[in-house]
């Protein structure tokens, strides 16, 4: 007769040094960064990206985007942020690419310069997706253009009902396969509703844009940068290594069939199962205490 086993209520066991070498070259604090175009502040495991221009409905400059692309790029190895919130100064999220400090200059240009331009916005969205951290981003009022590129590259979006979405690329004579919304936007919306909005270059409203499933949901202007920070913190107080797989599968299962897709996921949540948040969550259950996850 088999004996029944009780789990013991064992903390969980703790992991050994990491060789400070090691932890040199792949790990860095982003509480310190002081950006130049945008606002940067961490707090608590969320960084807060504000686009700060409200007197121009925060447009974007050559500047800017750079900027973004390496600060993106440089949360791969943060050790210090574990969610993103990104949001607009003075009750719009951004304008897009700024008329007079990037349209007017782009119509001077040669092919080579403006492939430079454009792979560089394009950049932008890769590290977007590239870094581990889920993005959040709190949308109010205006958010076009490059705008309304960066909310869709972010993980999760809060909207609120006056908040107004465009790609508007068509209607400045630009195709609307820009910065990978053609891949995309129809991932999130469906390819019917995303032709017809690459095609017309009209705007959404929140209520259709909740509809649509563009946002994950909308709240009051007044509460939108409070709910997204909530979103955002429950998010930081989860199995934060795990989160940044989750992300990485999502992003990458684009491109496999569901047999390659079932494989990596396999692979992936074997290693998740190595972690200590696995172990931490197992001995807390047996405890009927709530996990406390540290994203090892």
């Amino acid at each position: 007769m088999t004996e029944s086993i009780t789990p013991m209520n064992t903390p969980a066991p703790q992991s050994p040094p990491v060789d400070p070498a090691l932890l040199a070259g792949n790990r860095r604090s982003m509480a310190g960064y002081v950006a130049q175009h945008v606002q940067w502040q961490v707090a608590d495991g969320v960084g807060t990206l504000t686009l700060n221009r409200p007197e121009r409905k925060n447009p974007l400059t050559f500047a800017s985007y750079a900027e973004m692309r390496d600060l993106f790029h440089a949360l791969k190895w943060a050790d210090d942020v574990h969610v993103v919130v990104v949001h607009g100064a003075g009750g719009n999220f951004c304008s897009g690419g700024d008329v007079h400090e990037i349209i007017g200059p782009l119509i001077a240009l040669k092919a080579p310069e403006l492939l430079m331009f454009t792979r560089m916005t394009g950049e932008l969205v890769k590290t977007m997706r590239a870094c581990p951290q889920p993005i959040v981003a709190a949308v109010d009022g205006v958010c076009a253009g490059a705008g309304a590129i960066m909310a869709m590259a972010s993980d999760l979006r809060l909207g609120t009902a006056r908040s107004k979405t465009a790609f508007l690329f068509n209607r400045v004579g630009l195709a609307g396969c820009d910065m990978g919304a053609c891949a995309m936007l129809p991932r999130i919306i469906g390819q019917g509703r995303a032709s017809e909005l690459l095609y017309t270059g009209r705007s959404f409203g929140g209520e259709e844009g909740e509809r649509w499933g563009f946002f994950n949901r909308l709240v009051d202007p007044a509460d939108l940068l409070g709910e997204a920070h909530a979103l955002a913190h429950s998010l930081a107080q989860g199995p934060t290594f795990a989160n940044g797989i989750t992300k990485t599968m999502l992003h990458q299962e684009w491109a496999m069939t569901l047999e390659q897709a079932i494989e990596a996921e396999a692979q992936a949540q074997a290693l998740c199962m190595l972690t200590q948040d696995f172990s931490r969550a197992y001995h807390a259950f047996v405890a009927k205490q709530k996990p406390r996850f540290e994203g090892n």
